[in-house]
C-alpha cells in the first residue's frame, strides 16, 4: 500500500479537498425527476449520470410498493424521520438499535492495546483504528428495530468486557451505553438526529462517545461522521460516511482528524480514509491511511506530512473474515450479538435478543414480525397512558440523566451517566450459588415498568 497521495504538489490534503468538490458534482449532477417523481434522485455507487435511470429500476422494492411508498413518504421530505414513520419489517434486520451500538466493540482489543502502549502517538493510532473498525458494519442497509422504551441490551463473552446499554428515552429516541474491561471504559449517550431527502436519508450522529484507558486515566472523545442513505426507495440501497472523524485526547491535547472520502464517479475514493495524529501543537505526528470496509495502515511523519526516510506504512487493523451471501450481510460478530452465547446467565427480561418481532424476522416470518412489532408499540403506547395518569415519569434503571448539556456539530444535547447498578446488579448474580437451569429463550420479552397494559 502507497502512502497518501498528493495532488499538483499541493500536499496530501489539497487532494481530499479535490475528492469532496467531486463528490459533489456526481451528487449534483445525479438523476433528478426521474420517472415524474418530483424530488427522487438516484445515484449508482459504481457509473456516472447515465447509469441513474437504469438503477433506479433495482433494488428491494416490488414496483407496486416502491410507488406506494414513494407517495406515502412525499408529505416528510426536509424531516426529521427518526420514529415519527411507521416502516414495514420487509427492510428491517432482526437486530436492534441497542444490539448495534454493541458492535463497536468487535475489535475492542484495540483499545486493550492503546491502553498497553507507551507511545502517546501510537496510542491514538490504536484508537482511531477502532473506531474506523466498525465502519464496515454500519454500512448494512437494513434498519434495525428502535428499542422499546426501558429495553435493555446485555453482552459477556467477549475480550473480558462487559456491555450493558438501554433505551432511556422515547420522544426523542435517545440510548446509553457502558462497556468495560480491565483496560478500558466506554461510555455514549446517543440521540440519533436524521433528514428525509426523498430518495436518500441523512444520518446525523448526535450523540458523545467517551472511552477512558484505564492505565494511565486518559479520557478520549469521538465525534464520527455523519452518514447518507443512497436510494431508499429507487435503486440499490448503499450506504456512504463522508466527512471527518475527529478523536481527541482530552488528557493531553493530542488529537486524530480522518477524513472519509465520500464515493465519486464509478466508485472512486468509496471507503477511502486518510488523515494524521496532532500534537497538541497542531503538528502531525503520524500519518493514517486505509479503507474502512478493509484494512488501517499508520506510518511517521514529518511537520510537512511526509512519510519519515526509512519507514514504511505497518498494518494497525484488518478486517477479518465474513460469512459470504448472508442474508442481512451480518459479520461474523453481528451473529454472535444476536446469539446467546453472549449473553450473561439469568439474563434481563427486558434484553433485545427476546423481543418477538425480531426473533420472529430471524426465523423468516415477516408476517408474524409485523404483527409483533405493532403489538409491541401499542403496549409501549399503553404504558405511556398508564403512567401519565399517574403523574410519573420513565426512569431508567442502569443511566442517570444528568445537568450537563453536551454541544455537538448537529445540536445539544443532554447525556446520561452510567450508575454503577449493572455493576453491582451483576456481582450480585455471578456471586450466587445458585444453578440457573432455565432457558433463557423461554423467557417473555418485559421491558415494561407500569403494569395492567391495555392493548384496547
Amino acid at each position: 500500500m502507497s502512502s497518501p497521495k498528493k495532488n499538483q504538489g499541493k500536499g496530501f490534503f489539497a487532494a481530499m479537498s479535490s475528492g469532496f468538490s467531486m463528490f459533489g458534482n456526481a451528487m449534483n449532477r445525479s438523476v433528478n425527476g426521474l420517472l415524474g417523481y418530483e424530488g427522487v434522485e438516484v445515484i449508482n455507487p459504481e457509473g456516472g449520470k447515465e447509469d441513474a435511470e437504469e438503477e433506479a429500476q433495482r433494488g428491494r422494492w416490488k414496483q407496486e410498493e416502491r410507488d406506494s411508498y414513494w407517495k406515502m413518504m412525499q408529505k416528510y421530505i426536509g424531516s426529521d424521520v427518526t420514529s415519527m414513520v411507521t416502516l414495514p419489517v420487509l427492510i428491517f434486520e432482526p437486530m436492534t438499535m441497542l444490539q448495534k451500538m454493541a458492535e463497536l466493540m468487535e475489535y475492542c482489543h484495540l483499545l486493550d492495546l492503546a491502553d498497553e502502549c507507551e507511545d502517546p502517538y501510537m496510542r491514538m493510532v490504536y484508537a482511531s483504528s477502532w473506531a474506523v473498525s466498525v465502519y464496515y458494519a454500519y454500512q448494512r442497509t437494513w434498519k434495525p428495530f428502535n428499542p422499546i422504551l426501558g429495553e435493555t441490551y446485555e453482552m459477556v463473552n467477549h475480550s473480558g468486557i462487559t456491555f450493558i446499554s438501554e433505551q432511556v428515552s422515547h420522544h426523542p429516541p435517545m440510548s446509553a451505553g457502558h462497556a468495560e474491561n480491565e483496560h478500558f471504559t466506554y461510555d455514549v449517550t446517543s440521540k440519533l438526529k436524521t433528514k428525509f431527502l426523498g430518495n436518500s436519508l441523512d444520518v446525523y450522529p448526535l450523540g458523545r462517545t467517551r472511552v477512558t484507558l484505564k492505565r494511565d486515566g486518559v479520557l478520549l472523545d469521538l465525534v464520527p461522521p455523519p452518514t447518507k442513505v443512497n436510494n431508499l426507495i429507487f435503486g440499490r440501497t448503499w450506504v456512504d460516511s463522508p466527512g471527518e472523524m475527529i478523536l481527541t485526547n482530552l488528557t493531553t491535547g493530542d488529537k486524530v482528524v480522518l477524513y472519509f472520502q465520500p464515493c465519486g464517479w464509478f466508485g472512486r475514493g468509496r471507503y477511502e480514509v486518510d488523515g494524521y495524529v496532532y500534537t497538541a501543537t497542531e503538528e502531525p505526528k503520524i500519518l493514517m491511511t486505509g479503507k474502512w470496509n478493509e484494512s488501517m495502515h499508520y506510518q511517521p511523519c514529518d511537520i510537512e506530512g511526509e512519510p519519515l526516510p526509512g519507514t514504511e506504512l505497518e498494518e494497525v487493523w484488518r478486517l477479518v473474515d465474513v460469512p459470504e451471501n448472508d442474508k442481512f450481510q451480518y459479520t461474523h460478530f453481528a451473529h454472535k450479538i444476536n446469539s446467546f452465547d453472549t449473553a450473561p446467565r439469568k439474563l434481563l427480561a427486558s434484553d433485545s435478543r427476546l423481543r418477538p418481532d425480531r426473533f420472529a424476522l430471524e426465523k423468516g416470518d415477516l408476517s408474524k414480525a409485523g404483527a409483533e412489532k405493532s403489538s409491541l408499540e401499542e403496549r409501549q403506547r399503553a404504558e405511556k397512558r398508564n403512567r401519565e395518569a399517574q403523574g410519573h415519569q420513565f426512569t431508567p434503571k442502569w443511566f442517570d440523566l444528568t445537568d450537563e448539556i453536551a454541544p455537538t456539530p448537529w445540536g445539544d444535547l443532554e447525556v446520561y451517566h452510567y450508575n454503577g447498578k449493572y455493576t453491582q446488579h451483576r456481582a450480585s448474580l455471578d456471586s450466587s450459588d445458585v444453578i440457573d437451569s432455565s432457558d433463557p429463550t423461554s423467557t417473555e420479552f418485559n421491558p415494561w415498568q407500569y403494569g395492567h397494559l391495555s392493548t384496547e
